[in-house]
């Protein structure tokens, strides 16, 4: 009996050894004398000490920030712009047995990629599309890590820094844009007002005497205020009009008689 106890000792001692924790948000890659013999699901799992060996993945979603990178647009402008990848390990397998390092290997090929494509548009494009050139650098990333294992979810572009010779120029540009706005709604503003006061002549034209009403509105709009002085001049049209009042009196009168 006491000979059995230390064999007990050293068998659990193995078992504890042999005895590996898998959490939840990780796979283990399992090699049994260095060929890949499985995946090993979250749990507690028993390898054989010398014989087997694992390697754990993280499969969380992870956020790689790919630095700043000099390139040069299709109209020849330096800009610097950096982004966001955003990707997980789908095949653990692979991630380990097809790539060194999958995070470092991510990162650069995200970084020729993007310098790539900001070389291909223009700075227009870049600044007024940056979502359509955030899914080209993802489709391209996702398609070339798919040997990797790798699910790129998603690519933003975080800042896009200009030389501040361009910025002082795109400054002036869009200043010059609103002035022009301006001076188009200005100029479509008196061209309206200029219909209107057209139309409303001619109204008053075809109607006898509405014009006259209209001078006598507003020389007692003007006279409402004690403050101002009215010149009025009294029109040529206002005297032919009570010349033509009085010739029709005098043919009434004429015809009562």
């Amino acid at each position: 009996m006491e000979g059995f106890i230390p064999v007990l000792i050293i068998v659990g001692i193995l078992i504890l050894i042999s005895l590996k924790q898998i959490n939840q948000y990780e796979r283990g890659v399992r090699f049994t004398m260095g060929k890949y013999s499985g995946i090993m699901e979250p749990g507690w799992k028993i390898l054989i000490p010398i014989f087997q060996s694992f390697k754990k993945v993280d499969i969380r979603v992870k956020a790689v920030d790919v630095p700043d990178q000099k390139a040069i647009t299709r109209d020849n402008v330096s800009v610097t712009v950096n982004a966001v990848i955003y990707y997980k390990v789908a095949f653990a397998e692979k991630a380990v047995i097809e790539v060194e390092d999958f995070y470092y290997a991510i990162s650069q090929y995200a970084q020729t990629t993007m310098r790539n494509i900001v070389g291909s548009v223009t700075l227009d494009e870049l600044l007024s599309k940056r979502d359509e050139i955030a899914d080209r650098i993802k489709e391209i990333v996702d398609r070339e890590t798919d040997e990797w294992g790798i699910q790129v979810n998603n690519v933003e572009l975080k800042d896009v820094s200009l030389p501040e010779s361009m910025e002082r120029t795109i400054a002036k540009q869009a200043e010059a844009e609103r002035e022009k706005r301006a001076v188009i709604i200005n100029s479509e503003g008196e061209l309206a007002a200029a219909e209107n006061i057209s139309k409303a002549a001619a109204i008053l034209s075809r109607s006898d005497g509405a014009l006259h009403l209209r001078t006598l509105q507003s020389i007692n709009d003007m006279s409402s205020d004690q403050s101002n002085t009215v010149i009025f001049v009294t029109p040529v049209e206002v005297l032919k009009a009570f010349t033509s009042f009085k010739n029709q009196l005098t043919d009434k009168k004429e015809q009562i008689k």
